[in-house]
């Protein structure tokens, strides 16, 4: 390794994954909708985060409203 780096003529290029970085949060989810994601955690070998991350992106993606119906 050399003692010093010209940092100022490094040639800087864009982290191509900065788009897709992710951001840590707490949320509340009820216990039926976290037992239906890790069941399909099993089935799928992709970690129950990732599935609800995946599904909520899609939401995002195709700008899924949410329908309610109060009874």
């Amino acid at each position: 390794m050399r003692d010093e780096y010209d940092i100022e003529n490094l040639n800087p290029r864009e982290n191509p994954y900065a788009k897709k970085l992710k951001k840590q949060i707490t949320i509340n989810i009820d216990n039926e909708t976290i037992e239906y994601f890790k069941t399909l955690a099993n089935q799928t070998g992709i970690p129950y985060q990732t599935l609800i991350n995946l599904y909520l992106s899609d939401c995002a993606l195709h700008k899924k409203t949410l329908q309610i119906g109060w009874q």
